[in-house]
């Protein structure tokens, strides 16, 4: 067989099924786009009033200097549309298991189980097929957060910038792919899988500081937090979106305030910045990349685990041949039970008849 054309031939499945349902596509597509509305409309103004309260400690102002206000508006966009891009990463992985969850629970899966195709090949192509379609819906949601910092006068990326993000993003989402599968592998129906789409949905922002920023987390949340691979794909993401913003803002301050440029910096980086703190340690974007590789192997171990159970959901063809076969059995046995009676009692007739005809002979002898 050729194995390579098999699964490109069931990536291309998935991902015609997945398309030709729109309406699945489109609440995949609206989730990051709500998220990233309700920023525009509610939380950049609450985002802006904490860089207020930070520049009012050195007596400085949004309104006496607007070029200060673009600056510190873009490293504020940027650190929050980095962690929506985090955010997507997850949920738009999420809404594409659907497909997994689907194919089980309607039976299709009884289809590839008595073909000859290759239970693991299967699995593979829906992982294929997984990161393909966050890779590219997130993409298009980085290309619109471009589109609107340029709108804003705060776009300042360079094509190195660009670069380092699209990479981040596919790191990511390999992540988020793998966590959110190993979730999948546990549920058989869309309807618990919707209960679960939008419970992890509305919780991941919190849990990962896409929302809020790390360091203003208790000690504990931020502890917990650390053991989510969410948590430093959002960091990363922060890291190679912020890099240029926060450089250019440093540079602004550094010349025209030289007296605030420490203190006022530190302070907007540690509430707008990229850096994790870890049981008290910062860890660097290097060691965040290190970290979500440890997420990985650990992930693709756990997903090799859990394929025993995806396979036997998969094969469940089988589960319901060895039930026909116990029935058979079963019904087989009550049957040869049943012609093992009949056949007592034909015997016992006829040694009865046997028995009456010899007390006939007796009895005429004499």
């Amino acid at each position: 067989m050729n194995y390579w054309r098999m699964f490109v031939q069931l990536t291309r499945r998935h991902l015609l099924v997945f398309f030709r349902n729109k309406v699945r596509v489109f609440f995949t597509l609206m989730v990051p786009f709500i998220i990233f509305a309700i920023y525009i409309l509610f939380l950049r103004d609450l985002e802006m009033t904490t860089a207020r309260s930070i520049l009012e400690e050195y007596g400085l102002s949004f309104a006496k200097d607007p070029s200060l206000e673009l600056q510190v508006g873009t490293v504020i966009d940027s650190w929050m549309l980095s962690g929506i891009i985090a955010i997507s990463t997850i949920t738009v992985s999420l809404q594409t298991n659907t497909i997994i969850v689907s194919d089980r629970e309607n039976g299709i899966n009884r289809d590839f189980a008595s073909s000859p195709i290759s239970r693991n090949l299967l699995i593979v192509s829906y992982f294929a097929f997984n990161i393909l379609v966050t890779t590219l819906i997130c993409f298009i949601f980085l290309l619109v957060c471009l589109l609107y910092l340029a709108c804003m006068g705060e776009f300042v990326l360079t094509f190195a910038d660009f670069l380092l993000i699209f990479a981040v993003l596919v790191y990511s989402s390999v992540v988020s792919v793998l966590l959110t599968v190993f979730i999948c592998s546990f549920i058989s129906r869309d309807s618990t899988m919707a209960s679960v789409n939008t419970l992890i949905s509305t919780a991941v922002g919190f849990i990962i500081g896409a929302y809020l920023p790390i360091s203003s987390m208790p000690a504990w949340a931020r502890n917990v937090s650390a053991f989510f691979p969410g948590t430093f794909s959002c960091s990363l993401l922060r890291y190679s979106f912020m890099g240029t913003p926060i450089a250019a803002l440093r540079e602004y301050v550094t010349v025209n305030y030289p007296e605030f440029a420490s203190g006022m910096l530190g302070q907007i980086e540690a509430s707008f910045g990229y850096n994790f703190i870890f049981f008290g340690k910062s860890v660097a974007p290097g060691w965040q990349a290190l970290v979500n590789l440890i997420f990985i192997a650990i992930l693709i171990v756990a997903n090799v685990l859990a394929a025993n159970k995806l396979v036997l959901v998969l094969g469940s063809v089988g589960k319901q041949i060895k039930k026909v076969k116990l029935g058979a059995d079963k019904l087989f046995s009550e049957l040869k039970g049943e012609k093992g009676t009949q056949s007592g009692g034909a015997g016992k007739q006829d040694i009865k008849a046997d028995d009456i005809s010899r007390n006939g002979d007796d009895k005429s002898g004499a």
